[in-house]
């Protein structure tokens, strides 16, 4: 398929990080890139929080009014294995990507380690064949007690990637569920949408589906697969996963068409790896009755603003 423009060979990768060692974490994920590559892949998607961990299960100590010393350390566990970027992390994970000669986008914890230094992001990394850092995604919303632990992206990051097999984006997890958040991405022409996710629900697979005949693209969903087994046994914390099933994420990845239609997945209960050939012809065949963002737009009705100016709370000026 090399040079091929009318279809691209794309991955899904379902699998379970070293949790809390992101090291480890990194080193898995550059050989299943490599294994994903060695199928033909040329854009390769992994899970929401990939590196170091979705810490499912955990609460961290907190409950409203109180937080505990122990709670504290097993943040401390999981702010020392997020991920610099860029850092050391990257600069591996840029050079999976040009030894795999494909387009990389992976989910991480990122750590705010030159600013404040107190705040963790759940970040979406975007990587080019080539192996440079072509842009982020910070999750603009996180979901229920994922406050506790991640802070909030802006408008700055609603990252799409221009390939030569059309322009890839998308939103994390139940960022999915935000319709103006999806409007701003169809908004940007997206053809293959990314959707990273923890969500193991029956249900996820009718958001997939709902957002490929929305936006009428490729919809990639990717999830962990993680069992109660994989948590480090010294982790502070552990024990708040007593009342969990052995399996505490069964995955669920799937791969579908423009129109809806499901052409890989979804896979539970394994790791794996998804492959499917996507015919891009499909893209336009499927926006010649529904455009979202195009002819079945009412911009006289509706008008959405976006707000792609960063927000840091603390700007310095000098005036001479």
């Amino acid at each position: 398929m090399a040079g091929d423009t009318s279809a691209v060979r794309v991955a899904v990768v379902q699998a379970a990080p070293v949790l809390f060692d992101r090291k480890a974490t990194v080193e898995k994920t550059c050989r299943l890139t490599a294994e994903a590559a060695a199928q033909g892949a040329r854009l390769i998607l992994f899970p929401e929080a990939f590196i170091p961990a979705y810490p499912r299960g955990l609460g961290f100590g907190s409950v409203v009014g109180s937080r505990t010393p122990a709670g504290r350390r097993t943040w401390q566990a999981y702010w020392d294995n997020a991920v610099d970027v860029p850092g050391p992390a990257t600069h591996a994970l840029g050079e999976a990507a040009q030894a795999a000669r494909a387009y990389l986008a992976v989910g991480v914890i990122e750590r705010d380690s030159y600013f404040t230094r107190g705040t963790l992001y759940c970040t979406l990394l975007y990587f080019a064949p080539d192996g440079r850092l072509l842009g982020l995604h910070r999750k603009l919303k996180p979901t229920a007690a994922e406050r506790l632990i991640w802070g909030e992206g802006d408008g700055s990051t609603l990252t799409v990637v221009e390939t030569e097999f059309g322009k890839v984006g998308g939103l994390i997890c139940w960022e999915n569920y935000m319709p103006l958040a999806r409007m701003a991405m169809y908004g940007k022409g997206v053809d293959i949408y990314l959707a990273p996710t923890a969500d193991a629900r029956d249900t996820w697979q009718a958001t997939l589906r709902h957002i490929a005949c929305e936006g009428r693209c490729f919809v990639l969903g990717c999830n962990q697969f993680v069992t109660r087994a994989m948590y480090p046994p010294v982790l502070e914390g552990v024990e708040d996963l007593a009342d969990q099933p052995e399996v505490v994420c069964r995955g669920g990845s799937a791969i579908v068409s423009p129109l809806g239609a499901v052409i890989a997945g979804p896979l539970y209960d394994g790791e794996g790896v998804l492959v499917a050939d996507l015919d891009l012809g499909e893209i336009p065949r499927s926006r010649f009755d529904f455009d979202v963002a195009g002819h079945y737009a009412r911009p006289d009705v509706f008008h959405l603003t976006v707000n792609e100016k960063p927000t840091p709370p603390v700007v310095y000026t000098f005036e001479p």
